[in-house]
């Protein structure tokens, strides 16, 4: 595909736009120019995007990615279909972005906190990571904070979610990932549109990881592909190892933090313990049958925002896949649970989700 612009903006698109900007002035100076990177990054989306059945149709297309496409096609009709995900305009689009990923995604925490710093927003509301279109400016942003004494992360994403206010599309940022992947992502952005509690990243992104697990699982079982089952199943357990393993040595660290010794002690035995972290992994990736996956996430180490960003997909995912299997597996049954949980007050829901843990943990 080439980077030639496709799609003028719908009227829909301007209308929203033109609501939204005078409301995204009242952040102030200080936000003004984030917004602004926001609104341009999103314009140039809607600037590439083609109908996927005329990228299909459209001659120049590489044989390649026509055959993603229609299987990206069987994926879409299948989330509405079997897994009960919103029957709209999202992922019926196609943009070529030239670039390898959809935005870059900040993710800071404090020198002894494991919380993630959170930033706050019109429509998303608080959020524990900031997105940039452009590498550049995520980085910039990073440094700053960085400089302030914050440990920093900077993450490259295939694609992010609008909430609804927008179709989104496919993009080339991940069209041609392993079809498993590509069944993962599309399935966890749209459940972002299922049900979403503002200000609570948490379980917003936990709940989106259990509908993608769960949909990837059912979509590869009407294949009937045995091995390509086998190999999401090796992949998963590798996953929920990884997110264990961080995990532990996170509540490790808070606990340190809770000790309120000096900072240079402090320190030491930060450094100790995600030197520890870093020696577990290399034990436990002998067993993974050669995958490497996370080696790039431990180079040159982590820190207190890279523990944060994993918590953010996997701290409460147990409590999901538990609210599921308690409805019988039935997703339109667990997503009713699920916005029911998103509309108490947060300290209620992080209760009622902690008393859904498996007793074993």
């Amino acid at each position: 595909m080439t980077g030639k612009l496709h799609s003028p903006l719908t009227t829909r698109h301007s209308r929203l736009l033109a609501a939204a900007l005078p409301l995204l002035l009242l952040g102030g100076c200080a936000n003004l120019g984030y917004y602004l990177q926001s609104v341009t990054g999103q314009l140039e989306i809607w600037r590439r995007e083609r109908a996927i059945e005329d990228v299909i149709a459209d001659r120049g297309t590489p044989a390649a990615l026509r055959a993603r496409l229609e299987r990206v096609r069987e994926m879409r009709e299948f989330a509405s279909r079997e897994l009960a995900l919103p029957d709209n305009a999202s992922y019926r689009r196609y943009a070529d972005l030239e670039r390898p990923f959809a935005v870059w995604n900040v993710f800071a925490a404090p020198e002894f906190s494991v919380q993630p710093l959170r930033w706050c927003f019109l429509f998303a509301g608080c959020v524990s990571y900031r997105g940039y279109f452009a590498r550049e400016e995520a980085e910039r942003f990073a440094a700053g904070l960085a400089q302030q004494g914050h440990d920093v992360h900077v993450a490259g994403v295939p694609a992010y979610s609008t909430l609804g206010y927008f179709a989104d599309p496919v993009l080339n940022t991940f069209v041609d990932h392993a079809e498993p992947e590509v069944a993962r992502l599309i399935f966890h952005e749209l459940a972002h549109q299922v049900a979403y509690a503002r200000d609570d990243t948490v379980f917003n992104e936990s709940f989106a990881v259990a509908v993608e697990i769960e949909g990837t699982k059912r979509w590869l079982a009407r294949s009937g592909d045995e091995r390509a089952q086998a190999e999401f199943d090796a992949r998963q357990r590798i996953r929920e190892e990884f997110a264990r393993l961080v995990g532990k040595h996170r509540d490790r660290l808070a606990a340190l933090y809770r000790t309120g010794i000096p900072p240079e002690a402090m320190r030491g035995r930060k450094a100790r313990i995600l030197g520890e972290l870093a020696e577990e992994y290399r034990a436990a990736r002998q067993h993974w049958g050669g995958f490497s996956g996370y080696d790039r996430w431990f180079a040159p180490k982590p820190n207190n925002a890279q523990l944060a960003s994993v918590a953010i997909y996997t701290q409460m995912l147990p409590a999901f896949q538990a609210l599921l299997a308690r409805g019988g597996n039935d997703l339109a049954r667990f997503y009713e649970a699920v916005k029911h949980l998103a509309g108490l007050p947060a300290e209620e829901r992080e209760a009622q989700l902690r008393a859904l843990f498996p007793s074993d943990r």
